[in-house]
């Protein structure tokens, strides 16, 4: 029986088609972006997740989800249709039926899929890459590596006759990568890259510097450091284009941004907070090794301190579990001192799948940053800081204080 339909909120408009350029096309939160889309606007599954389709942000003229075409840069050959079939089989997220409608969707979007690179991301991440994509990483310089790119965009934007792109970086983790002077200014990251100093700059650099250089917005949900550092920021307002990072916030870092406001409010003060994270998918073969697991750890742990306005004893853990496959839990005890300095303790699980938290806030954010590039807005996008662990430019982590920065800057734009 196909699936029933339900009506979309969006509408195409008659300002033209919107390219979305993922970094990590072929994994699983990508194709969940993609193929979820498609099941929304088609009105195949309901908008749940997406919060600018909601009546509290409608009514701004965001880029309609029919008006997007995607595209992408991966270091591995993928299938779209198959890593969407294979998220059915093994978790059920995307549900079969509708999926064997949107095929021919899938179809034409895999044809915009493109080699990325894997310059400086460690061992983790090499490791899944294909040989084609090391070779490739391998044997062009970077200033080589940065023109391809630019050129991959340049293209996607030129053949679908798409009016702007967005790109947004989803990749895996890279290792943190230590930021000095020469990171400070766009002339010291062009020497880097004229320099092929292949130490000093990562992957998601390369990215970075090619959309903005090329006048797109740039999203790094990823927590790699070297996707968006002063240099880069410094070129966006040259540019004129908006960019913002660092970490999508999807779980336990979510949860933790709204729960530790409660302690602060009723002046209860918390000694303790431990959390441990069990994860599988790709993701956590990538975190599973030390060096990319510190990326991740220093937005998930960094939060707390900020919110409370006081030190205290914290500690995050990350382990790989395979057969979770995209699926994750957070389990997290929290150590508090109460009336007469009485301890107690409260204890929460989180049990997610990360790409169905992540999908929607990834078009949220593509919509957001059209509207504010629509709009003449460069730089960072303090208004979008809900969406982030470690929000670049924005030290309230307050989730409530948050939202509500994102819902005042579009009231002053209605």
């Amino acid at each position: 029986m196909p699936a029933k339909k339900r009506k979309s909120k969006t509408k195409p408009s008659a300002r033209g088609k919107l390219g979305v350029w993922i970094i990590g096309m072929g994994g699983g939160l990508a194709t969940t972006v993609i193929a979820g889309t498609q099941l929304v606007a088609k009105g195949l599954v309901p908008a749940t997740g997406i919060m600018t389709e909601t009546e509290a942000l409608s009514g701004f003229g965001f880029a309609a989800l029919d008006d997007l075409v995607f595209g992408g840069h991966d270091v591995r050959p993928v299938d779209l249709y198959e890593s969407a079939y294979e998220i059915y089989r093994e978790t059920s997220t995307i549900p079969l039926e509708p999926l064997q409608e949107i095929r021919s969707e899938l179809e034409v979007f895999q044809a915009n899929l493109r080699l990325g690179t894997v310059v400086n991301c460690g061992d983790a991440i090499s490791k899944i890459a294909s040989r084609k994509a090391k070779t490739h990483s391998k044997q062009l310089t970077l200033a080589e590596q940065l023109k391809a790119i630019k050129a991959d965009l340049k293209d996607f934007q030129s053949r679908e006759g798409l009016r702007d792109v967005i790109v947004v970086n989803v990749a895996s983790t890279e290792p943190p990568l230590e930021l000095d002077k020469r990171h400070a200014t766009p002339a010291g990251l062009k020497r880097l890259i004229a320099a092929d100093d292949r130490k000093a700059l990562r992957a998601s650099s390369l990215y970075a510097w090619a959309a903005i250089e090329s006048g797109y917005a740039y999203l790094n949900f990823a927590p790699s450091n070297a996707g968006l550092t002063p240099a880069h920021l410094k070129l966006a307002l040259k540019k004129g284009v908006p960019v913002m990072g660092n970490d999508g916030k999807t779980g336990e870092t979510l949860v933790k941004s709204a729960l530790a406001p409660m302690f602060k409010h009723r002046n209860l003060k918390v000694e303790t907070w431990q959390g441990y994270n069990i994860l599988g998918d790709r993701d956590g073969e990538v975190l599973a090794d030390d060096a990319n697991k510190k990326a991740k750890i220093s937005t998930k742990d960094g939060l707390l301190e900020q919110i409370l306005g006081y030190p205290l004893h914290t500690h995050v853990a990350i382990d790989y579990v395979p057969s979770l496959n995209d699926l994750k839990t957070a389990w997290d005890f929290i150590h508090f001192s109460g009336f007469l300095n009485y301890k107690m303790s409260l204890q929460f699980t989180w049990q997610g799948c990360d790409a169905i938290l992540a999908a929607p806030l990834v078009l949220d954010m593509v919509r957001l940053a059209d509207f504010a590039k629509g709009r003449g807005e460069a730089g960072l996008m303090p208004q979008l800081a809900c969406y982030f662990k470690n929000p670049l430019g924005v030290d309230e982590h307050d989730l409530h204080r948050q939202y509500d920065k994102l819902a005042e800057y579009l009231d002053q734009r209605r």
